[in-house]
């Protein structure tokens, strides 16, 4: 199955997607996923850094 195929699909179709167009699918929501929280992630210990150095600055 192409990527110009799974484009094509909405999923709001009359037509049921296939297991493979499924499968697709959501790996593609998995990686988006996965993705979004890294990047969540690794602002919410950015933040973190940030108060603290703010707060306690250099002084270890």
């Amino acid at each position: 199955m192409s990527e110009s195929e799974i484009n094509k699909y909405r999923l709001t179709s009359a037509t049921e997607p296939t297991d493979e167009m499924l499968a697709y699918i959501m790996h593609e929501v998995a990686e988006d996923a996965r993705q979004s929280n890294e990047e969540a992630l690794r602002k919410y210990f950015d933040e973190i850094k940030e108060m603290y150095d703010k707060k306690y600055g250099d002084k270890q």
